[in-house]
């Protein structure tokens, strides 16, 4: 609406989780768009198959940053053949130093099932320590409940995915239950 402020009209939330246990990395994202204090949409895709569907890309913030930046992500995977550790360094140096990408809002988890990565535009690159990591505003619900799940349950990557997503939808209002989930 023109008389709301800027800030109102701010695309909010989401939540992305990435985990990876034995050999399987799984990669899970609501589908919730909010805009203002309403949802838009129920079921957005916020995971992505790049390159040969080898790698796995999730996202939080502005969809059309996000849209952007895998674009050159997928560049710089095709530019490094795929090799997912000098592409995300390459995107984050660029991110972080281009005067239009700098100002792009977005986060980005990346994985190549060897690989997980969280991107953001101040130059982070941040493998998790544990092979669990999230982003979004659900994202410290659903990453606290994957860690315990998968300390204290022999459950499969996929499964901690569904019930760590489950607890964040339950806890975070721009967080719904409409889960995509993609695996490598």
């Amino acid at each position: 609406m023109p008389w709301e402020t800027k800030e109102k009209l701010k695309f909010h939330g989401t939540t992305v989780l990435s985990v990876k246990r034995g050999n399987k990395l799984v990669m899970g994202g609501d589908g919730q768009i909010t805009m203002g204090e309403g949802v838009v949409k129920h079921r957005a895709r916020k995971i992505r198959r790049l390159y040969k569907d080898r790698v796995l890309a999730g996202f939080a913030g502005s969809t059309a940053d996000a849209l952007s930046l895998f674009s050159r992500f997928e560049g710089k995977l095709e530019e490094f053949h795929g090799n997912i550790n000098r592409a995300v360094v390459e995107l984050a140096k660029e991110w972080r130093t281009d005067r239009v990408l700098r100002h792009l809002e977005a986060l980005l988890i990346v994985s190549d099932g060897k690989n997980t990565y969280l991107v953001s535009g101040t130059g982070d690159v941040i493998e998790p320590d544990e092979g669990i990591i999230a982003i979004g505003s659900g994202g410290p619900y659903a990453m606290a409940a994957a860690r315990v799940l998968s300390a204290h349950t022999k459950l499969s990557a996929r499964r901690i995915v569904e019930e760590s997503m489950a607890v964040a939808g339950e806890l975070c209002i721009f967080t719904n239950d409409q889960i995509t989930i993609e695996e490598i």
